[in-house]
């Protein structure tokens, strides 16, 4: 599920577009009423959709924008006035008034787009650092001396190891010179 928060200067209008959202199966996480508020959700979510209004008491949306961790989407709200002033490209745009299928519909598609992108960042592989690196490579070497194991029989026993533990390799072969050097 993606988390939106959504952020209008005034709390009726917020709390509107929450139940509006919530009734047609989204989950709001936050309704906010400044942009402080709305980056300091953010900040404990990680990603999502930020809904927000052109102008808050404290900042515009652009600011907001700015604050917000980079796995959050902004989707803007505004007059087509404003709209028609320079707006980033990677802000999504609704005029106001919208039809509640419009928002619905954006607010969907930014949803998936959100979960395509997590989905993808999960299927990297894992970067390590030369530490990480050296400590996996140590305990090859020490497995390979030991039990008389082949480099890659010995990467095989760590992974399955991992596996079987729901560790991390790194931590495994923590465990596994931890274990044998004592």
């Amino acid at each position: 599920m993606t988390n939106i928060i959504v952020v209008f200067p005034k709390i009726d209008d917020a709390k509107n577009l929450k139940n509006l959202l919530v009734r047609n199966g989204f989950d709001v996480a936050a309704v906010c009423t400044t942009g402080s508020q709305a980056i300091h959700y953010a900040d404990g979510l990680g990603s999502g959709i930020v809904l927000s209004a052109y102008k808050l008491p404290d900042m515009l949306y652009s600011e907001i924008k700015e604050c917000v961790p980079q796995g959050f989407d902004m989707l803007l709200l505004a007059s087509r006035n404003h709209l028609t002033e320079y707006v980033p490209g990677d802000v999504v745009t609704l005029p106001m008034p919208f039809a509640v299928r419009d928002l619905l519909n954006t607010v969907n598609m930014m949803s998936q787009a959100v979960v395509r992108r997590k989905k993808k960042l999960r299927q990297q592989p894992a970067v390590r650092s030369e530490e990480e690196k050296k400590m996996i490579l140590d305990a090859k070497i020490l497995l390979m001396e030991r039990n008389n194991l082949t480099e890659e029989e010995a990467h095989r026993y760590i992974q399955k190891c991992s596996m079987d533990s729901g560790t991390n390799m790194v931590e495994t072969a923590q465990m596994v010179l931890s274990m044998m050097q004592e």
